[in-house]
């Protein structure tokens, strides 16, 4: 037994090391900044909700997911497939099912109460909100092992794995939200969730069970048109087009990712409403942490949408399968695109439906609706209300934005750019937030920072648009792309950046924030040389 938890933990490092490494730099992280606070004293405040979400909400948000990702073997997979994803390699190791099963699920348990305890420990909380010690350690690993183990069930039918997922959790976290709305106490509170590991194991082991005899239940017959050999079917006459044909792969290979993931996570921000009682600041930071939540997430369904899925050891490389479709790399890097458009818009209904739910139930709305009440009297109704909604459009566009961007680095097939681009995204999210706190406690930094702002913004904006050229000059000399489409794909640009400046403009154009700069920020904020880059890429990749 001692070997086989050995080796589940070399599975596990091997494959994400440069993660969990990003996590120790995390908790590293606090653990400087709370011993940097309490010894010297520092003036270091995390009661507006700015702060506490960027210091605290969204790297741990961050690692709930990397965790999520990491102990189920993968949720970018197939959400959609019947059959089991476990991963089938593992069958063959000289394992029982106990240890199959057990190994997985205790690593990742241990890993998610780890998690809270160092957090808890370290992190610098609101003062006046009492801080929960045992329960919600339980209750995250609770979540993750049953949704190990409704990962790896097999099933009847070709979606099911999704419906099932998110209601069984969001029934588990209702149960929560009803205990805390009725003041339930610490060891309640721990005798609820409790069970949730075993009970969760016990499902798991079945399921691992049946998947390892290969069986896998099959109920489309009884509703319609069988399937031959395993293949699913479309839809009656086919797809019109590879291209769309395409697109409904891509959809079924890690579109499905993206809501399912916000969908877990979602219950799990929101049952902190219920603790922030009447303080605006708290539920502010909570509803800033649910927002960010789509983009965080999508950092990680991008390893999915740029994904190979190559056997062996070339795990990025392009399988026959991919290289030898009737499509153009171009065309497949646009159904690529096209799902990750589909699938922010289904994530980000499940948070516009999500959010007045949870502000419902937990009966914070009065605070929001005073505190924006306040700012339309400050500011005006008008431009509150335009703040909310750049807010949401531009939460929306981050999501798509973070799927989409580094897409190309997985079509280059180099398993080390892959991996060191999961790391370096992971450490930026662990470090943006402590780094912005420490800026907003300096105000010789925040005078630095801003006059080299403009400067520094017109380096990147001129690196930026040398890279695009170099990147167009190499698409139409491989005539990867044609002519007409690289000049529609510049005209599109370019008016998405002038709509994203004249609204930047409108708003906060003052001599406070002059128009160049408002314009660099623009012409930074809007994808262009990487997204472009991706059918270089793939094409590199899919000829090597």
């Amino acid at each position: 037994m001692h070997s086989a938890g050995a080796a589940f933990a070399f599975e596990f490092r091997r494959r994400h090391g440069w993660g969990l490494l990003a996590l120790c730099a995390y908790l590293s992280l606090l653990a400087l900044t709370k011993l940097y606070v309490v010894t010297l004293g520092a003036p270091i405040h995390l009661d507006s909700p700015e702060s506490f979400a960027f210091v605290i909400v969204v790297p741990l948000t961050a690692t709930f997911t990397f965790f999520l990702a990491v102990f189920t073997f993968g949720l970018s997979g197939d959400m959609a497939a019947r059959q089991s994803m476990y991963p089938a390699r593992l069958f063959a190791l000289p394992l029982s099912t106990d240890a199959l099963v057990g190994w997985p699920m205790l690593l990742g348990s241990a890993a998610m109460i780890l998690l809270w305890i160092a957090t808890r420990l370290f992190a610098l909380w609101p003062s006046g909100i009492p801080v929960p010690l045992a329960w919600p350690a339980v209750l995250a690993a609770g979540l993750l092992s049953w949704t190990q183990a409704l990962t790896w069930m097999p099933y009847a039918l070709r979606g099911m794995r999704v419906f099932v997922i998110v209601f069984w959790l969001a029934a588990i976290d209702a149960i929560v939200m009803l205990a805390l709305y009725a003041k339930a106490t610490e060891p309640v509170m721990l005798a609820i969730v409790a069970p949730l590991v075993p009970l969760a194991w016990l499902c798991a082991r079945a399921a691992v069970t049946r998947a390892r005899c290969g069986y896998v239940p099959d109920w489309s017959g009884a509703l319609g048109p069988t399937q031959v050999h395993g293949a699913a079917l479309t839809k009656a006459g086919g797809f019109r087009s590879p291209a769309r044909a395409q697109l409904w792969f891509e959809w079924k290979r890690f579109g499905r990712s993206l809501p399912v993931l916000t969908g877990i996570l979602l219950p799990v921000e929101l049952l902190l409403l219920f603790a922030a009682g009447t303080s605006a600041a708290l539920v502010f930071a909570i509803l800033l942490g649910v927002l960010v939540t789509p983009p965080i997430v999508a950092t990680f369904v991008a390893a999915a949408a740029r994904r190979g899925d190559a056997p062996g050891a070339d795990a990025h490389g392009l399988p026959p399968f991919t290289a030898t479709r009737p499509l153009s790399s171009a065309g497949l890097v646009g159904a690529t695109l096209q799902a990750a458009a589909w699938s922010t818009v289904a994530a980000w209904a499940l948070v516009v439906v999500a959010i007045p739910v949870g502000l419902s139930l937990s009966r914070t709305w009065p605070v929001v609706v005073e505190r924006l009440q306040h700012m339309a009297g400050l500011f005006g109704t008008t431009r509150v209300l335009v703040a909310l909604l750049l807010l949401v459009v531009a939460m929306i566009a981050s999501t798509w934005k973070q799927v989409v961007q580094s897409v190309y680095i997985g079509f280059t097939g180099r398993d080390r750019l892959v991996k060191g681009s999961v790391f370096v995204t992971l450490v930026a999210v662990a470090f943006l937030g402590p780094a912005l706190q420490w800026v907003a406690e300096h105000r010789r930094a925040q005078g630095a920072i801003w006059e080299a702002l403009p400067l520094v913004l017109a380096v990147l904006a001129s690196l930026k648009m040398g890279a695009a050229s170099w990147v167009a000059v190499r698409l139409q000399r491989s005539g990867l792309v044609s002519d007409w489409m690289l000049v529609t794909g510049a005209a599109c640009w370019c008016v998405a950046v002038l709509a994203l400046y004249a609204l930047l403009a409108w708003f906060i154009g003052t001599p406070f924030f002059p128009h160049h700069v408002l314009m660099l920020v623009a012409i930074l904020w809007v994808p262009l040389a990487r997204v472009s880059a991706a059918p270089l890429a793939l094409a590199w990749n899919r000829h090597r």
